[in-house]
């Protein structure tokens, strides 16, 4: 799958917010799937818990009449130097949203699914969890996937019994990954749709977000 343009990793991101408005509030950022853009997928914030603040991100690269995170090799498959750039460049802009000690929760769908992962592999003890969403893990694209990297990290993983989109072997590796050797803390469920977010999903999210959020609050209070 090709790059409609050059990517835009010297401009600060466009980024669209929900909710709290507190700088110390714990966030969650949102990433979109490739094509896609961040108002999109603004809308999940309707459905996950209040006390969060949430932030939507627009991918670096031009395509399709949206954007995406990273070059591909094929679908799921991003080129390991196009998802460094892609990483370095959020990080730049995460970094100083939320400095160290403010929570940070990454939800990620289809392509940004895989970036979210990339990030948490990338930097595990940055995030306070993430949510990969109908997508595969960046494997064999230069951020580690060894036993225990992920040790102690919640993790929800959500998928599609009829995705046709990202490729079955890649779904298959990811949730074996995340529920075996990863070492994750992971909640993990299959429904019977397509490449789509299901209801029941998104509220398993929804429940643990809240769970997370208040693991937090709680960790904040001692």
């Amino acid at each position: 799958m090709g790059i409609g343009s050059v990517p835009l990793h010297h401009a600060a991101p466009v980024v669209a917010t929900a909710g709290s408005v507190d700088p110390a509030a714990p966030l969650v950022v949102l990433l979109h799937g490739r094509g896609s853009h961040e108002r999109e997928i603004l809308g999940l914030a309707e459905h996950l818990p209040a006390g969060a603040a949430y932030a939507a991100v627009r991918a670096p690269i031009a395509e399709g009449g949206g954007y995406a995170w990273f070059a591909n090799r094929g679908i799921g498959r991003p080129v390991a130097a196009s998802l460094r750039a892609g990483m370095d460049w959020f990080r730049g802009w995460l970094d100083g949203v939320a400095p160290a000690g403010r929570p940070v929760v990454l939800i990620g769908f289809s392509g940004g699914a895989a970036f979210a992962g990339g990030l948490l592999l990338d930097d595990p003890a940055r995030y306070s969890g993430a949510a990969i969403l109908y997508g595969t893990l960046p494997f064999d694209a230069g951020v580690p996937t060894t036993a225990g990297r992920l040790a102690g990290v919640p993790v929800v993983v959500a998928q599609g019994e009829h995705d046709t989109v990202i490729p079955r072997e890649l779904l298959d590796r990811t949730w074996d990954y995340l529920l075996g050797e990863s070492g994750a803390l992971a909640t993990a469920r299959r429904d019977p749709v397509g490449h789509g977010i299901a209801g029941p999903a998104l509220q398993a999210v929804a429940g643990w977000l809240g769970e997370r959020l208040a693991a937090q609050a709680e960790d904040q209070n001692h």
